[in-house]
């Protein structure tokens, strides 16, 4: 961690209080860790995944369950991938970790054309990687360090790009039932992770396959979003809050509500004085 002039020392200590709190409502709130629990934290050498660790490894101390920390990262196989950086700061921070190497780099190369945004088929690719070792390791969480941001983000990628409402769950259970998928950071707002890791000086270490990609539809939608926060502030909260505060009747799909039988309640026994019929 950099040195911390005395003003920064008490702007650290309320983002960090910030931080902790939004993670432990959201483990709370949706029962992400379980007594006996042995997470597996995914690490990409991004800000995000970095703080989660932080911030979990802190709540483990203090927390009233106990539960096992692993971390995992994912080598790519990207040239000039950094592969001595995780590792080094895994073994002085003494959690148990592990480097997963899996060439999908070569594979999304090669399957995807060249200018094409590559980002689905990699974090396809990732996931089902990540998904089968969770497993080989047994751990029964998986911890993914999607933040608000990205939640939000996703529900718009998908509302304009794909015709779907939908985003990314805090907790999500694994199409083929093996897995349980937790994003510990859901409460948490990306600027406050981007403060936290300058101030923790993580060894940030960039994606060279989608982070270079010029407009991507997520970039294009996280400016949009940022547009209206500087516009309205509190919007990006805002929306967030209407993803959990969901009223079916009130959308369009069938299989969410039952709009086929909905029927008004009408008293035959009901006259209405004054009225007289008259046949023409």
């Amino acid at each position: 961690m950099r040195e911390l002039s005395r003003k920064e020392k008490t702007e650290f200590n309320k983002l960090q209080k910030r931080l902790r709190r939004n993670v432990g409502n959201a483990i709370v709130d949706y029962n992400m860790i379980e007594d006996g629990d042995r997470v597996m934290v995914c690490l990409s050498g991004g800000k995000d995944s970095y703080g989660m660790l932080d911030v979990l490894m802190n709540l483990q101390q203090s927390a009233p369950v106990k539960f096992e920390l692993v971390a995992v990262n994912l080598d790519q196989k990207q040239p000039g991938f950094p592969e001595e950086v995780l590792p080094a700061y895994l073994e002085q921070l003494g959690i148990p970790y592990y480097i997963l190497e899996k060439d999908t780099y070569s594979i999304v190369r090669e399957v995807v054309p060249e200018g094409k945004t590559t980002c689905g088929l990699c974090s396809r690719l990732r996931r089902g990687s990540l998904y089968g070792f969770a497993q080989d390791i047994g751990a029964n969480k998986i911890a993914l360090g999607h933040h608000r941001d990205d939640i939000v983000e996703t529900l718009f990628l998908n509302m304009f790009f794909q015709g779907s409402l939908k985003a990314m769950p805090p907790k999500l259970l694994s199409d083929d039932g093996k897995n349980v998928v937790i994003r510990p950071l859901a409460y948490c707002k990306e600027k406050d992770l981007a403060a936290y890791a300058d101030y923790k000086a993580f060894p940030i270490i960039p994606c060279n396959l989608c982070g270079s990609q010029e407009n991507l539809q997520r970039q294009q939608v996280k400016q949009m979003l940022s547009d209206w926060e500087r516009q309205y502030p509190g919007r990006t909260e805002t929306i967030f809050g209407a993803i959990r505060n969901v009223a079916p009747s009130q959308l369009a799909d069938r299989e969410l509500f039952d709009f086929a039988s909905l029927r008004a309640e009408v008293d035959s026994d009901l006259h209405l004085p004054g009225i007289r019929v008259v046949n023409l």
